[in-house]
Protein backbone atom coordinates (compact mmCIF):
# COMPACT_ATOMS: atom_id res chain seq x y z
CA UNK A 1 0.00 0.00 0.00
CA UNK A 2 1.46 3.10 -1.04
CA UNK A 3 0.96 6.30 0.88
CA UNK A 4 2.09 7.71 4.92
CA UNK A 5 0.32 5.90 7.42
CA UNK A 6 -0.20 8.15 10.23
CA UNK A 7 -0.28 6.24 13.39
CA UNK A 8 -1.71 7.22 17.25
CA UNK A 9 -5.40 9.09 16.08
CA UNK A 10 -4.17 7.93 12.39
CA UNK A 11 -5.64 7.69 8.89
CA UNK A 12 -4.72 6.26 5.90
CA UNK A 13 -3.36 9.07 3.36
CA UNK A 14 -3.39 7.72 -0.02
CA UNK A 15 -1.46 8.47 -3.10
CA UNK A 16 -3.75 8.51 -6.09
CA UNK A 17 -2.48 5.41 -7.35
CA UNK A 18 -3.66 3.90 -4.71
CA UNK A 19 -7.10 4.14 -4.38
CA UNK A 20 -7.90 1.36 -6.35
CA UNK A 21 -6.17 -1.02 -4.16
CA UNK A 22 -7.45 0.54 -1.45
CA UNK A 23 -11.00 -0.10 -1.94
CA UNK A 24 -10.36 -3.39 -2.78
CA UNK A 25 -9.34 -4.27 0.58
CA UNK A 26 -12.23 -2.62 2.07
CA UNK A 27 -14.32 -4.75 -0.32
CA UNK A 28 -12.62 -7.86 0.97
CA UNK A 29 -13.02 -6.52 4.58
CA UNK A 30 -9.48 -5.89 5.56
CA UNK A 31 -9.67 -3.30 8.60
CA UNK A 32 -7.63 -2.02 10.71
CA UNK A 33 -8.42 -3.02 14.54
CA UNK A 34 -7.85 -0.12 15.96
CA UNK A 35 -9.56 2.35 13.35
CA UNK A 36 -12.30 -0.26 13.63
CA UNK A 37 -12.31 0.54 16.89
CA UNK A 38 -12.44 3.65 17.82
CA UNK A 39 -14.17 5.08 14.52
CA UNK A 40 -16.99 2.46 14.78
CA UNK A 41 -17.49 0.91 17.82
CA UNK A 42 -17.07 3.90 19.30
CA UNK A 43 -19.30 5.73 17.01
CA UNK A 44 -21.96 3.19 17.77
CA UNK A 45 -21.92 3.18 21.07
CA UNK A 46 -22.28 6.56 21.47
CA UNK A 47 -24.93 6.73 19.64
CA UNK A 48 -26.53 4.19 21.25
CA UNK A 49 -26.16 5.57 24.55
CA UNK A 50 -27.43 9.38 23.48
CA UNK A 51 -30.28 8.22 21.62
CA UNK A 52 -31.33 5.19 23.07
CA UNK A 53 -32.26 3.40 19.40
CA UNK A 54 -31.72 -0.45 19.97
CA UNK A 55 -30.54 -0.81 16.75
CA UNK A 56 -27.08 0.98 17.42
CA UNK A 57 -26.90 -1.44 20.21
CA UNK A 58 -27.38 -4.35 18.24
CA UNK A 59 -24.44 -3.42 15.39
CA UNK A 60 -22.09 -2.59 17.80
CA UNK A 61 -22.17 -5.84 19.23
CA UNK A 62 -22.11 -7.79 15.93
CA UNK A 63 -19.18 -5.47 15.01
CA UNK A 64 -17.45 -6.60 18.69
CA UNK A 65 -17.93 -9.92 17.75
CA UNK A 66 -16.24 -9.27 14.57
CA UNK A 67 -13.13 -7.99 16.04
CA UNK A 68 -12.45 -10.55 18.92
CA UNK A 69 -10.72 -12.85 16.49
CA UNK A 70 -7.43 -10.48 16.57
CA UNK A 71 -6.65 -12.00 20.07
CA UNK A 72 -5.72 -14.99 18.73
CA UNK A 73 -1.91 -14.73 19.28
CA UNK A 74 0.31 -16.61 21.73
CA UNK A 75 -0.04 -13.30 24.25
CA UNK A 76 -3.31 -12.33 23.42
CA UNK A 77 -2.10 -9.07 22.30
CA UNK A 78 -4.10 -8.65 19.00
CA UNK A 79 -2.93 -8.12 15.63
CA UNK A 80 -3.16 -4.81 14.01
CA UNK A 81 -5.28 -5.61 10.88
CA UNK A 82 -8.34 -8.21 10.55
CA UNK A 83 -9.93 -9.44 7.99
CA UNK A 84 -13.52 -9.20 9.28
CA UNK A 85 -15.26 -11.88 6.85
CA UNK A 86 -12.66 -14.57 7.66
CA UNK A 87 -11.58 -13.51 11.30
CA UNK A 88 -7.86 -13.77 10.06
CA UNK A 89 -5.60 -11.52 11.53
CA UNK A 90 -2.22 -10.29 11.16
CA UNK A 91 0.00 -7.56 11.63
CA UNK A 92 0.98 -3.95 9.41
CA UNK A 93 4.14 -4.34 6.84
CA UNK A 94 5.64 -1.74 8.32
CA UNK A 95 5.72 -2.83 11.54
CA UNK A 96 9.27 -4.16 12.88
CA UNK A 97 8.97 -7.57 13.12
CA UNK A 98 6.02 -8.29 12.69
CA UNK A 99 5.08 -6.10 15.70
CA UNK A 100 1.86 -5.20 17.31
CA UNK A 101 1.30 -1.41 17.88
CA UNK A 102 1.48 0.25 21.62
CA UNK A 103 -1.44 2.96 20.40
CA UNK A 104 -3.05 0.42 18.25
CA UNK A 105 -3.42 -2.55 21.19
CA UNK A 106 -3.23 0.10 24.39
CA UNK A 107 -6.41 2.10 22.62
CA UNK A 108 -9.37 -0.48 22.77
CA UNK A 109 -10.01 -0.48 26.76
CA UNK A 110 -12.70 2.10 27.26
CA UNK A 111 -14.96 0.59 24.31
CA UNK A 112 -14.22 -2.85 25.29
CA UNK A 113 -15.38 -2.44 28.84
CA UNK A 114 -18.50 -1.29 27.38
CA UNK A 115 -19.37 -3.77 24.87
CA UNK A 116 -19.02 -6.36 27.78
CA UNK A 117 -21.41 -3.68 29.90
CA UNK A 118 -24.38 -3.53 26.99
CA UNK A 119 -23.65 -7.59 25.88
CA UNK A 120 -22.67 -9.29 29.63
CA UNK A 121 -20.69 -11.33 27.85
CA UNK A 122 -16.81 -10.60 30.48
CA UNK A 123 -14.83 -11.53 27.56
CA UNK A 124 -14.39 -8.19 25.54
CA UNK A 125 -13.00 -7.27 29.44
CA UNK A 126 -11.32 -10.05 29.48
CA UNK A 127 -9.25 -9.35 26.46
CA UNK A 128 -7.99 -6.25 27.21
CA UNK A 129 -7.48 -6.93 30.63
CA UNK A 130 -4.99 -9.76 29.25
CA UNK A 131 -3.06 -7.16 27.61
CA UNK A 132 -2.56 -4.68 31.11
CA UNK A 133 -1.89 -8.16 32.54
CA UNK A 134 1.32 -8.65 29.90
CA UNK A 135 2.27 -4.81 30.19
CA UNK A 136 2.64 -5.13 33.79
CA UNK A 137 4.56 -8.54 33.73
CA UNK A 138 7.48 -7.04 31.24
CA UNK A 139 9.90 -5.27 31.69
CA UNK A 140 9.87 -1.86 30.83
CA UNK A 141 13.22 0.67 30.02
CA UNK A 142 13.44 3.25 32.44
CA UNK A 143 9.29 2.68 32.96
CA UNK A 144 8.93 3.90 29.79
CA UNK A 145 6.35 1.91 27.34
CA UNK A 146 8.39 1.47 23.80
CA UNK A 147 6.13 1.47 20.90
CA UNK A 148 6.41 -2.06 19.58
CA UNK A 149 5.64 -5.26 20.89
CA UNK A 150 6.04 -9.10 19.33
CA UNK A 151 2.41 -10.64 19.53
CA UNK A 152 4.46 -13.69 19.71
CA UNK A 153 6.39 -13.66 22.18
CA UNK A 154 5.43 -10.65 24.55
CA UNK A 155 8.62 -8.17 24.13
CA UNK A 156 9.62 -5.26 22.56
CA UNK A 157 10.89 -5.01 19.44
CA UNK A 158 12.58 -1.60 19.64
CA UNK A 159 12.77 1.03 22.23
CA UNK A 160 11.21 3.58 20.83
CA UNK A 161 8.90 5.88 22.73
CA UNK A 162 6.60 8.25 21.96
CA UNK A 163 4.18 10.49 22.83
CA UNK A 164 3.15 11.02 19.89
CA UNK A 165 2.45 8.70 16.80
CA UNK A 166 2.61 5.09 17.71
CA UNK A 167 2.24 5.34 21.55
CA UNK A 168 -0.30 8.48 22.35
CA UNK A 169 -3.75 7.06 23.00
CA UNK A 170 -2.18 3.83 25.31
CA UNK A 171 -1.62 6.65 27.74
CA UNK A 172 -4.35 8.89 27.22
CA UNK A 173 -6.60 5.59 27.84
CA UNK A 174 -5.46 4.57 31.21
CA UNK A 175 -6.38 8.00 32.62
CA UNK A 176 -9.55 7.44 30.83
CA UNK A 177 -10.09 3.84 31.44
CA UNK A 178 -9.62 4.98 35.32
CA UNK A 179 -12.04 7.83 35.42
CA UNK A 180 -14.60 6.03 32.84
CA UNK A 181 -14.41 3.52 35.80
CA UNK A 182 -15.86 6.16 38.20
CA UNK A 183 -12.13 6.03 39.92
CA UNK A 184 -12.20 2.54 40.68
CA UNK A 185 -9.88 1.20 38.48
CA UNK A 186 -7.18 1.37 40.71
CA UNK A 187 -4.75 -0.84 38.31
CA UNK A 188 -5.19 2.02 35.50
CA UNK A 189 -4.82 4.67 37.59
CA UNK A 190 -1.14 3.30 39.16
CA UNK A 191 -0.43 2.37 35.67
CA UNK A 192 -1.00 6.01 34.16
CA UNK A 193 0.70 7.92 37.12
CA UNK A 194 3.72 5.67 36.52
CA UNK A 195 4.25 6.03 33.47
CA UNK A 196 3.83 9.98 33.54
CA UNK A 197 6.63 10.15 36.03
CA UNK A 198 8.76 7.97 33.63
CA UNK A 199 7.68 10.23 30.55
CA UNK A 200 8.75 13.36 32.88
CA UNK A 201 11.91 12.01 33.95
CA UNK A 202 13.03 10.77 30.40
CA UNK A 203 10.88 12.92 28.00
CA UNK A 204 9.78 16.59 28.78
CA UNK A 205 12.47 19.10 28.29
CA UNK A 206 12.51 22.68 28.09
CA UNK A 207 13.99 24.92 25.26
CA UNK A 208 16.62 27.61 25.25
CA UNK A 209 13.40 29.95 24.85
CA UNK A 210 11.58 28.57 27.69
CA UNK A 211 8.52 26.03 25.97
CA UNK A 212 8.29 22.94 27.57
CA UNK A 213 7.83 20.05 25.14
CA UNK A 214 7.73 15.94 25.04
CA UNK A 215 10.52 14.44 23.11
CA UNK A 216 10.99 11.28 21.77
CA UNK A 217 12.94 8.52 22.91
CA UNK A 218 15.22 6.31 20.64
CA UNK A 219 17.28 3.65 22.73
CA UNK A 220 18.27 6.26 24.94
CA UNK A 221 19.23 9.26 22.45
CA UNK A 222 16.05 11.99 22.64
CA UNK A 223 15.10 12.95 19.68
CA UNK A 224 13.77 16.79 19.96
CA UNK A 225 10.81 16.91 18.25
CA UNK A 226 6.80 16.46 18.84
CA UNK A 227 4.08 15.65 16.68
CA UNK A 228 0.89 17.10 16.30
CA UNK A 229 -0.52 14.22 17.71
CA UNK A 230 1.70 14.43 20.85
CA UNK A 231 -0.48 17.76 21.16
CA UNK A 232 -3.33 16.27 22.90
CA UNK A 233 -1.21 15.27 26.16
CA UNK A 234 -1.83 19.11 27.36
CA UNK A 235 -5.83 17.69 28.07
CA UNK A 236 -4.89 14.53 28.94
CA UNK A 237 -1.94 15.63 31.86
CA UNK A 238 -5.05 18.51 33.08
CA UNK A 239 -7.94 15.76 33.44
CA UNK A 240 -5.20 13.43 35.33
CA UNK A 241 -4.15 16.19 37.77
CA UNK A 242 -6.41 15.43 40.28
CA UNK A 243 -6.24 11.75 41.25
CA UNK A 244 -2.38 11.61 41.37
CA UNK A 245 -0.28 12.50 44.56
CA UNK A 246 -2.30 15.20 46.04
CA UNK A 247 1.31 17.48 46.47
CA UNK A 248 1.66 17.17 42.34
CA UNK A 249 -2.35 18.66 41.42
CA UNK A 250 -0.41 21.82 40.71
CA UNK A 251 2.52 20.79 39.40
CA UNK A 252 0.59 18.38 36.76
CA UNK A 253 -2.19 21.71 36.24
CA UNK A 254 1.18 23.48 35.11
CA UNK A 255 2.66 20.90 33.19
CA UNK A 256 -0.47 20.58 30.99
CA UNK A 257 -0.88 24.24 30.78
CA UNK A 258 2.89 24.80 29.13
CA UNK A 259 2.48 21.89 26.75
CA UNK A 260 -0.38 23.75 25.55
CA UNK A 261 0.92 26.86 25.59
CA UNK A 262 3.68 25.11 23.38
CA UNK A 263 1.42 23.82 20.95
CA UNK A 264 -0.43 27.07 20.88
CA UNK A 265 3.08 28.62 19.68
CA UNK A 266 3.27 26.12 16.99
CA UNK A 267 0.55 27.53 15.33
CA UNK A 268 0.84 31.03 16.27
CA UNK A 269 4.71 30.70 14.81
CA UNK A 270 3.11 29.77 11.07
CA UNK A 271 1.98 32.14 8.44
CA UNK A 272 -1.40 30.57 8.54
CA UNK A 273 -1.74 30.19 12.81
CA UNK A 274 -2.41 26.34 11.74
CA UNK A 275 0.25 24.13 13.18
CA UNK A 276 2.36 21.48 11.05
CA UNK A 277 2.60 18.19 11.52
CA UNK A 278 5.56 18.10 13.73
CA UNK A 279 7.89 21.02 15.05
CA UNK A 280 11.75 20.61 16.68
CA UNK A 281 13.33 22.13 19.08
CA UNK A 282 17.12 22.05 17.76
CA UNK A 283 19.40 23.56 15.32
CA UNK A 284 17.99 27.16 16.92
CA UNK A 285 14.61 25.86 16.31
CA UNK A 286 11.50 26.24 18.57
CA UNK A 287 8.33 25.20 17.73
CA UNK A 288 8.43 25.46 14.02
CA UNK A 289 8.45 22.57 11.62
CA UNK A 290 12.42 22.50 10.03
CA UNK A 291 11.66 19.60 7.47
CA UNK A 292 9.88 19.99 4.36
CA UNK A 293 8.08 17.01 5.03
CA UNK A 294 6.24 17.95 8.14
CA UNK A 295 4.91 21.42 7.22
CA UNK A 296 1.39 20.55 6.23
CA UNK A 297 -1.63 20.38 8.45
CA UNK A 298 -4.62 17.79 8.06
CA UNK A 299 -7.44 19.34 9.92
CA UNK A 300 -5.60 17.41 12.71
CA UNK A 301 -7.60 18.10 16.27
CA UNK A 302 -5.11 17.57 19.12
CA UNK A 303 -4.30 21.06 19.75
CA UNK A 304 -8.10 22.64 19.83
CA UNK A 305 -8.41 19.22 22.47
CA UNK A 306 -5.85 20.43 24.77
CA UNK A 307 -8.02 23.82 24.38
CA UNK A 308 -11.00 22.58 25.24
CA UNK A 309 -9.89 20.60 28.39
CA UNK A 310 -8.26 23.44 29.44
CA UNK A 311 -10.94 25.72 29.48
CA UNK A 312 -13.20 23.35 31.12
CA UNK A 313 -10.43 22.79 33.97
CA UNK A 314 -9.03 26.31 34.43
CA UNK A 315 -11.65 28.83 32.71
CA UNK A 316 -9.08 30.60 31.78
CA UNK A 317 -9.65 32.97 28.51
CA UNK A 318 -7.07 32.75 26.61
CA UNK A 319 -7.97 29.18 25.42
CA UNK A 320 -10.99 30.48 24.24
CA UNK A 321 -9.27 33.31 22.51
CA UNK A 322 -6.68 30.05 21.12
CA UNK A 323 -9.60 28.45 19.68
CA UNK A 324 -11.35 31.43 17.62
CA UNK A 325 -7.81 31.77 16.63
CA UNK A 326 -7.99 28.66 14.66
CA UNK A 327 -11.67 28.83 13.86
CA UNK A 328 -10.32 31.85 12.01
CA UNK A 329 -7.45 30.70 10.15
CA UNK A 330 -10.16 27.26 9.25
CA UNK A 331 -12.44 29.62 7.66
CA UNK A 332 -9.42 31.85 5.95
CA UNK A 333 -6.98 29.21 4.74
CA UNK A 334 -9.33 25.51 4.78
CA UNK A 335 -12.74 26.13 3.73
CA UNK A 336 -13.34 25.31 0.28
CA UNK A 337 -16.50 24.66 -1.70
CA UNK A 338 -17.18 21.66 -0.99
CA UNK A 339 -16.29 21.66 2.89
CA UNK A 340 -12.65 21.68 4.32
CA UNK A 341 -9.39 20.67 3.11
CA UNK A 342 -5.74 20.11 4.71
CA UNK A 343 -3.32 22.62 3.71
CA UNK A 344 0.40 21.51 2.15
CA UNK A 345 2.39 23.95 3.67
CA UNK A 346 1.84 26.01 6.93
CA UNK A 347 3.97 28.52 6.15
CA UNK A 348 3.35 29.34 3.13
CA UNK A 349 0.89 32.78 2.83
CA UNK A 350 -0.65 31.43 -0.44
CA UNK A 351 -2.05 28.00 0.51
CA UNK A 352 -1.78 25.11 -1.51
CA UNK A 353 -5.15 22.38 -0.80
CA UNK A 354 -4.94 18.49 -0.57
CA UNK A 355 -7.93 18.21 -1.08
CA UNK A 356 -9.13 15.70 1.49
CA UNK A 357 -11.17 16.55 4.43
CA UNK A 358 -10.24 13.98 6.80
CA UNK A 359 -13.03 12.15 8.87
CA UNK A 360 -11.67 13.03 12.73
CA UNK A 361 -12.20 16.69 11.11
CA UNK A 362 -16.40 16.10 11.77
CA UNK A 363 -15.91 13.75 14.57
CA UNK A 364 -12.81 15.53 16.52
CA UNK A 365 -11.71 18.68 15.56
CA UNK A 366 -15.31 20.24 15.11
CA UNK A 367 -16.67 18.82 17.88
CA UNK A 368 -13.90 20.25 20.47
CA UNK A 369 -14.29 23.63 19.28
CA UNK A 370 -18.19 23.43 19.62
CA UNK A 371 -17.86 22.31 23.04
CA UNK A 372 -14.77 24.08 23.88
CA UNK A 373 -17.89 27.44 23.27
CA UNK A 374 -20.51 25.95 25.02
CA UNK A 375 -21.04 25.52 28.95
CA UNK A 376 -19.74 23.13 31.03
CA UNK A 377 -22.78 21.02 31.22
CA UNK A 378 -22.77 20.17 28.07
CA UNK A 379 -21.38 16.60 27.92
CA UNK A 380 -20.01 17.23 31.14
CA UNK A 381 -16.52 15.63 31.96
CA UNK A 382 -18.04 13.65 35.55
CA UNK A 383 -20.19 12.08 33.52
CA UNK A 384 -18.38 11.66 29.73
CA UNK A 385 -15.06 10.53 28.81
CA UNK A 386 -14.33 11.16 25.14
CA UNK A 387 -12.81 8.01 23.76
CA UNK A 388 -9.30 8.95 21.49
CA UNK A 389 -12.17 9.70 17.89
CA UNK A 390 -14.07 12.03 20.64
CA UNK A 391 -17.42 10.04 20.99
CA UNK A 392 -18.86 10.47 24.14
CA UNK A 393 -19.14 6.99 26.55
CA UNK A 394 -20.82 7.35 29.67
CA UNK A 395 -18.95 6.89 33.23
CA UNK A 396 -20.17 3.49 34.65
CA UNK A 397 -20.96 4.15 38.21
CA UNK A 398 -20.63 0.91 39.91
CA UNK A 399 -20.12 2.47 43.23
CA UNK A 400 -23.87 3.46 43.43
CA UNK A 401 -24.72 0.10 43.22
CA UNK A 402 -22.25 -1.29 45.80
CA UNK A 403 -23.10 1.64 48.19
CA UNK A 404 -27.05 1.13 48.10
CA UNK A 405 -27.39 -2.85 47.29
CA UNK A 406 -29.25 -1.60 43.98
CA UNK A 407 -29.88 -3.17 40.53
CA UNK A 408 -31.71 -2.49 37.79
CA UNK A 409 -34.33 -4.48 36.81
CA UNK A 410 -32.81 -6.13 33.93
CA UNK A 411 -29.64 -6.70 35.77
CA UNK A 412 -27.64 -3.99 34.12
CA UNK A 413 -24.80 -1.47 35.82
CA UNK A 414 -26.15 2.03 35.88
CA UNK A 415 -24.83 3.76 33.20
CA UNK A 416 -25.88 7.35 34.20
Amino acid sequence: MTGTFFQGDSTLHFTPESVTSTKTTCQNGEASLFEVNIRYVGGLLSAYYLTGAEIFKQKVLELGEKLLPAFNTPTGIPRGVINLGSGTSWSWGWASAGSSILAEFGTLHLEFVHLSELSRNPLFTEKVMNIRKLLNKIEKPHGLYPNFLSPVSGNWVQHHVSIGGLGDSFYEYLIKSFLMSDKMDQEAQKMYYSAMEAIEANLVQKSPGGLTYVAEWRGGILDHKMGHLACFSGGMIGIGADDGPAEQKQHYLDLAAEITHTCHESYSRSATKLGPEAFRFDAGAEATATRLSDRYYILRPEVIESYMYMWRLTHDPKYREWGWEAVEALEKHCRVEAGFSGIRDVYASTVSHDNMQQSFFLSETLKYLYLLFSDDDLLPLDDWVFNTEAHPLPVIRKRCLQEHGNTQDDGQTNLE
